[in-house]
C-alpha cells in the first residue's frame, strides 16, 4: 500500500499501521462490494494473457486493458467463456492438417510433411499444442539440432500452418536463421551445343532434349506419341511418386500453367521422334526410374566438362537460352510454365549479371591495347 503522507510504497503482506517512514496513521482503502476478482495479466511474447481457471478459459489480448477487460467480461458473465480445446498433439494436428488438404497437395508436398512428422519437433509432437507457451524456445531447440536454415524453415512453415489452423498465436516466434539461396546450376548458350554433342547417342538423349525445351523430369516421364502433334509437344500429365513412394501417372500438371504447347526448335529431337512417331501409341518415350535421367544427364556433362546440371538443370538452360536470344521474361514464363515471374526472374537476373562483367572485361580490353 502506499501513504498518502509521505507516498512511501510500503508492502502490503506487513500490515503496516503506522507509516514506518513519516509515522502517520496508515488508512487502508475497503474493498469494494461485489468487486470481481481476475488474476494478474501476464505478458507472454508480444501479448497479454489471463488464465480464468475456473471459466477453463485462456485470455489473449495485444494490450493489458484489453486482456483485463475481456477476462473482467468473461468473468461477470457478460461474455460467453469458450471452453478450453480438448487436447490436440501435434502429430494429431499434421494429420489433421494433411487429411484436410490430401486431395490439393502434390505427393511430394505430403510426403514432406510426413517426413517434418517423423523427425522434426520430437520434444512437443506428442504434446498437447494448447500447452505449450513458449514457440520460440521450441524453434531454438529444432535449431539446436544442427539442421540446415532452409530445414528449419520448412518445417517451422508446416507448424505455423498447422497453429494458425488451430487458432494458435504464433507472432512471437521472430527469430528464425537466414536462408541463404543456393545457386542452381545450368548451362548458358554456348555449353547448350557442348552439351548436345556429348549426349548424342545416349540411351536416354530424347529425354535430355525435352527437358531443353523446358519440360519438367515429371512431364518427360508422362509424354507419349500421342502428345506430339507435327512440330507440337502437348505438355499434359505428370509421373510423380505417391506418398508411398511409388511412380503414378497423373492427368494434372504441378500447376495450371503447366499445361501448354512447346514448339520444338532442336532438329535432333525431330529425327528421333520420326522413329517412334506412332501416334496410336498410348506408351510413354521414356520408362526409366526418375533418377536415371539424372545420373544420365551428369554423365554427359562430365564427359564434356560440363557443370552437373540433372534434367531440372536442363530446364533451367532453356530459361539461359532464351534470354541470350532476347525473349522477355514473361515470354519465357510462358512457354516453359512456370507459374510466376520469380524463378525466371532470377535466372535473367543472374545472366545479366553475367553478361556486365563481361562487358566490362571488354572496356578494360579497349583501354589496354
Amino acid at each position: 500500500m502506499k501513504c498518502r503522507n509521505c507516498n512511501a510504497e510500503l508492502p502490503d503482506e506487513l500490515h503496516f499501521t503506522f507509516c514506518g517512514y513519516c509515522g502517520e496513521r496508515l488508512v487502508r482503502e475497503r474493498k469494494k462490494k461485489n468487486e470481481i476478482k481476475i488474476p494478474t495479466p501476464r505478458k507472454r511474447g508480444q501479448r497479454w494473457y489471463v488464465d480464468l481457471r475456473r471459466e477453463g478459459v485462456t485470455v489473449i489480448e495485444d494490450t493489458e486493458a484489453e486482456a483485463k477487460a475481456k477476462a473482467i467480461a468473461i468473468r461477470a458473465g457478460f461474455i460467453d467463456a469458450k471452453k478450453k480445446q480438448p487436447a490436440l498433439t501435434l502429430r494429431a494436428a499434421i494429420d489433421n492438417y494433411i487429411g484436410d488438404r490430401d486431395n490439393a497437395l502434390s505427393p511430394a508436398t505430403v510426403r514432406g510433411y510426413i517426413t517434418i512428422k517423423n523427425n522434426a519437433f520430437a520434444p512437443v509432437m506428442d504434446t498437447d499444442i494448447f500447452s505449450v507457451r513458449n514457440w520460440q524456445s521450441v524453434v531454438n531447440v529444432e535449431a539446436g539440432r544442427g539442421i540446415s536454415a532452409k530445414t528449419l524453415q520448412n518445417e517451422w512453415g508446416l507448424v505455423k500452418s498447422v497453429l494458425d489452423k488451430n487458432k494458435i498465436d504464433t507472432s512471437a516466434v521472430s527469430s528464425l536463421p537466414q536462408v541463404v539461396q543456393a545457386d542452381l546450376p545450368w548451362l548458358d548458350y554456348e555449353q547448350i551445343k557442348i552439351f548436345l554433342d556429348a549426349v548424342r547417342g545416349d540411351e536416354f538423349e530424347l529425354a535430355a532434349l525435352f527437358a531443353l525445351h523446358s519440360l519438367r523430369r515429371s512431364e518427360v516421364l508422362a509424354l507419349t506419341p500421342r502428345h506430339i502433334e507435327n512440330d507440337i509437344i502437348h505438355v499434359s500429365g505428370s509421373v510423380v511418386y505417391d506418398k508411398d513412394y511409388k511412380l503414378v501417372t497423373k492427368k494434372e500438371n504441378k500447376n495450371t500453367s503447366s499445361k501448354r504447347d512447346v514448339n520444338i526448335v532442336i532438329p535432333r529431337l525431330f529425327e528421333l521422334l520420326t522413329d517412334c512417331n506412332n501416334k496410336g501409341n498410348i506408351e510413354p518415350f521414356i520408362k526409366c526410374a526418375p533418377d536415371t535421367l539424372r545420373k544420365h544427364v551428369n554423365r554427359a556433362c562430365v564427359s564434356a566438362g560440363l557443370p552437373e546440371v540433372g534434367m531440372h538443370g536442363l530446364r533451367r538452360s532453356f530459361a539461359s537460352l532464351a534470354y541470350h536470344l532476347g525473349w522477355s521474361e514473361r515470354q519465357t514464363m510462358a512457354m516453359g510454365g512456370w507459374a510466376d515471374l520469380g524463378t525466371v526472374h532470377r535466372i535473367y537476373i543472374k545472366l545479366a549479371e553475367k553478361d556486365k562483367n563481361a562487358d566490362i572485361e571488354k572496356m578494360k580490353a579497349f583501354y589496354n591495347q
